[in-house]
Formats: C-alpha cells, sequence, structure tokens
C-alpha cells in the first residue's frame, strides 16, 4: 500500500485545462505503475491513463486521448495529469493509482488509491 495526495483540482471554464499531481510522500513514485482513475456521480469509474516508467509504458484512455497527458517530474516523485480542453464531461472526482502490473487498464489491478480530486468544468 501506497499512500497517495492528490491535489490541483478546482472549477473551470470549458476550454480550459488543469493540471493535477500526485504525491507519495517520503518515497519514489519511479518503481509503481501510476495512473489515474475518474467516477463522475451515478456513472463507473473510468480509467484515464497510467504510466510505468521501467518499460516506457504509457497509456491514456479513449475519452480524453489527444487532451490529457500523463507525465512525471525528473526526480520521479510527483506524477502530473496534464488536462487541456476540458468539457463538462470531464467533470468527476480524479483519484491517483499505484499498482505493480502495467499494461492493464483494470481498475483491481491499482491496490493503492488516493482520497480523490474534485474537477469541476462549467459550460
Amino acid at each position: 500500500q501506497v499512500h497517495l495526495v492528490e491535489s490541483g483540482g478546482g472549477l473551470v471554464q470549458a476550454g480550459g485545462s488543469l493540471r493535477l499531481s500526485c504525491i507519495a510522500p517520503g518515497r519514489s513514485i519511479s518503481t509503481y505503475v501510476m495512473g489515474w482513475f475518474r467516477q463522475a456521480p451515478g456513472q463507473e469509474r473510468e480509467f484515464v491513463a497510467a504510466i510505468y516508467w521501467p518499460v516506457n509504458w504509457r497509456d491514456v484512455g479513449d475519452s480524453v486521448k489527444g487532451r490529457f497527458t500523463i507525465s512525471g517530474d525528473n526526480a520521479r516523485k510527483t506524477l502530473y495529469l496534464q488536462m487541456n480542453n476540458l468539457s463538462p464531461e470531464d467533470t468527476a472526482e480524479y483519484y491517483c493509482v499505484a499498482g505493480s502490473r502495467p499494461f492493464t487498464r483494470d481498475p483491481q489491478a491499482f491496490g493503492s488509491w488516493g482520497q480523490g480530486i474534485q474537477v469541476t468544468v462549467s459550460s
């Protein structure tokens, strides 16, 4: 289990941008499969993006491809989700996750979840 802390959420107008950040206090995230999921009220959890640096693997969900980018800082201590051209459909609680199995979008593969952070996009 890894303790994860998200930041950077908030309210933004449609077409705007936000960058979410996630840290695991006191440790590097370089050896974990790191990712983001989101969940809107009344909807199922949705895969957003994931990254695993040791094998240079990166995956982005179909609904956000071309608009969202997952990355990390050079020290591999902070995970980012850059979100551009946001739409009201992106409104959701966003969760930073960590796991040990790459090449999957299955939420069950990610054993550690942050508390979540709200992103609201107004029209």
